[in-house]
């Protein structure tokens, strides 16, 4: 890999790591992810207007991906009601690769390599060790976290299938994301009412920024699978877990003990190792 995809790469990992602390840092997490999704939104309409509509079988996908998209953000909030970003953030990034080589053992018959066996001993390592002993995540933030992971899981399996239905990825992510900001408004309507919005106010300036570095993370990462070999892009985007961690320590005053920067670690190279295909 050249030096280009390499720093896109971590950059793609600071940014994920990063629109994640805007989420835990705000006073109304679901409000905040809802204003976030803003974001892409406005974005997302231009180009679903202009390109070719995704193919009639694809559309099942564009909603299914919308609605666990979703849960998705409303399980993250959820797991940040009473975790730190830098114990639900690993369990979560960790639980997607490892749900992944589990779903194609036990369905698709793929026989784990040794790096793979190794990346799944690292991980379940790595969140048990956040899960268990002292100054560990509240059991509900754990399997929020864990249920986060596992509709991450499904959505990404539910795009891999979607965009080659499709015919068009551009059209179909564009779709996506569309739809999923016509329903995140829905689903906080649903649970809390009327959805006030003032555009003015530095709460709503947050989410909107925090929108953008989520949809900035997706773009960047994007770049670097057009530039370089999508298995060690993946593997180096796994260090979001240690940026998370040194995020909620530096800006929201999380403890960074020794056996929490040792989780950590341990669940990135996990995370390496299961994603990794040389």
């Amino acid at each position: 890999m050249t030096a280009t995809v390499i720093g896109l790469a971590l950059l793609a990992a600071i940014l994920h790591a990063t629109w994640n602390a805007f989420l835990r840092s705000g006073a109304d997490r679901l409000w905040s992810v809802t204003v976030m999704s803003f974001s892409s939104t406005i974005v997302a309409i231009p180009f679903a207007l202009i390109l070719p509509l995704p193919a009639p079988s694809a559309w099942l996908y564009v909603g299914l991906s919308a609605v666990l998209q979703v849960g998705y953000s409303v399980f993250l909030v959820a797991a940040y009601r009473n975790g730190e970003l830098g114990q639900v953030y690993p369990i979560i990034r960790g639980t997607v690769p490892l749900l992944v080589t589990a779903g194609g053992f036990l369905f698709a018959a793929d026989r784990p390599t040794a790096f793979q066996t190794t990346g799944v001993l690292l991980v379940a390592l790595g969140i048990m060790s956040l899960s268990l002993g002292k100054g560990r995540a509240a059991t509900a933030s754990i399997l929020f976290a864990l249920a986060t992971g596992a509709i991450i899981a499904a959505y990404a399996t539910v795009d891999a299938i979607g965009v080659r239905e499709a015919s068009h990825s551009g059209a179909y992510i564009a779709w996506v994301l569309v739809l999923y900001g016509a329903l995140m408004p829905a689903a906080y309507i649903a649970f809390r009412g009327k959805l006030r919005v003032d555009i003015r106010a530095p709460e709503t300036l947050k989410a909107l920024g925090g929108g953008i570095v989520a949809l900035s993370a997706y773009g960047v990462v994007v770049a670097a699978f057009a530039l370089g070999p999508a298995g060690p892009i993946t593997a180096l985007r796994e260090t979001s877990v240690v940026f998370a961690a040194l995020i909620g320590w530096l800006f929201l005053a999380e403890a960074l003990t020794a056996r929490r920067i040792a989780a950590c670690v341990i669940v990135t190279i996990g995370a390496i190792c299961l994603g990794y295909t040389p």
